[in-house]
């Protein structure tokens, strides 16, 4: 058995598509510019253009609108392709169409106003309520600064946090506000040392207004309960909001542990291990264990992003919600999978020793996207440790994104 060969078996664990064929036909295109991507701090015009003409941004977009409306699986493993040639270029596809499906759950008016006009329109999103806002005739007037929005620099629409409040500017709920992107500015603010290319800078709001049509309530979407008036005959636009959210953010963290396991593979004939007898790494029985650890943390990754991805594509082609105790499942299944993920490239980054930090080295990027990806908010192992543990006692929930 060669050491490629597990591979397959990687890459077989979720959906294979026409979608994800295409991802894996860009590998060379979006790795030879990784590091154009990296340096320039957002993802390269000529990978977005790739992208859009490969139909891999609309992977989550409506039918109705020219797009794929393509189950989760199919839609992890897309970015997760993307992400083995590139974690930031991987990365800003699992945002923007994850911001997609998130138009979908609008009303037709705004679905229109977004994908009718342009078929292939990004969008960037925020789900935090980072801003204020009080209420005028017809809508809301908005200002305020939201940091992380992945993907903001290629797109052509935000949909963002904002408290809701009434005519005296009591906060009575939380919505999801779509703005126009010539309505914001761009704070460059992203100087991170992982998924340099993310372009995940800080969206600003000064005084804009936002009509009410444009506003969904973040606290009904949390719950299942959506404007969109095409739910009962499009499944996936009735899919449970957060667990989607989550769900969609662990492609990339899969993709790079499959391309650390990659890289691996393919210097170790051709290494030895210093201050040893060893003229060849793949004779050291140590080398044999880091190799099948890191394939068994990879595969342990993806069987629980797979039952996620069930969990959640189940309870939408039936109807039914999810209660509390399966979405927190589910945002625990979706954490683990990134922690593996991160586990699994640590180990393959001691089993290279210190020439992984080499510039020419893929593997210290990769290192440095999988980390930071594991460390987004929602994904970040010990909170969820906490918060699923709970859930299992029974005490009350500790997020309300859940």
């Amino acid at each position: 058995m060669s050491l490629h060969e597990p591979l397959a078996l990687h890459a077989a664990a979720l959906e294979e598509s026409p979608l994800v064929a295409r991802a894996r036909e860009l590998f060379p295109l979006i790795r030879a510019n990784a590091a154009d991507t990296e340096a320039g701090r957002r993802v390269v015009d000529a990978n977005i253009e790739a992208l859009r003409e490969a139909g891999l941004l609309r992977v989550s977009t409506p039918r109705r609108f020219g797009g794929h409306e393509a189950g989760l699986r199919t839609a992890i493993a897309v970015s997760g392709e993307i992400a083995r040639a590139c974690g930031s270029t991987g990365w800003v596809t699992a945002l923007t169409n994850m911001c997609s499906w998130v138009i979908g759950l609008y009303p037709e008016r705004v679905q229109q106003e977004v994908f009718g006009a342009n078929p292939d329109a990004r969008v960037a999103a925020v789900v935090a309520p980072r801003s204020t806002a009080r209420k005028v005739e017809g809508g809301f007037v908005v200002s305020g600064r939201w940091p992380w929005a992945s993907g903001c620099l290629h797109a052509q629409w935000a949909t963002l946090g904002i408290p809701v409040v009434d005519e005296a500017g009591n906060m009575v709920d939380q919505g999801l506000a779509l703005f126009p992107m010539q309505d914001l500015s761009i704070d460059d603010t992203w100087h991170s040392t992982g998924m340099r290319g993310s372009g995940s800078n800080t969206l600003v709001a000064n005084e804009v207004f936002v009509p009410a049509y444009r506003v969904m309530s973040l606290t009904q979407a949390i719950e299942g309960i959506y404007p969109t008036e095409h739910g009962g005959i499009e499944p996936l636009y009735r899919a449970s909001f957060m667990p989607v959210l989550v769900i969609i953010l662990i492609g990339p963290p899969l993709g790079l542990a499959r391309a650390a396991l990659e890289a691996v593979a393919e210097t170790l004939p051709t290494r030895g291990i210093q201050y040893t007898t060893y003229e060849r790494q793949t004779d050291a029985p140590v080398t044999h264990m880091q190799m099948a650890e890191a394939a068994m943390l990879i595969d342990a990754a993806h069987m629980h992003a797979g039952r996620a991805a069930d969990d959640i594509d189940r309870a939408m082609y039936s109807g039914t919600a999810l209660d509390l105790a399966a979405r927190a499942r589910i945002r625990m299944d979706c954490s683990r999978a990134a922690h593996l993920s991160k586990q699994a490239v640590d180990t393959l980054l001691h089993a290279s020793g210190g020439s992984a930090f080499a510039e020419s080295n893929p593997l210290q990027r990769i290192w440095r996207d999988v980390n930071t990806a594991a460390l987004h908010g929602i994904l970040t192992h010990s909170t969820n440790l906490e918060m699923y543990g709970r859930i299992l006692l029974g005490l009350p929930q500790n997020s309300p994104l859940i």
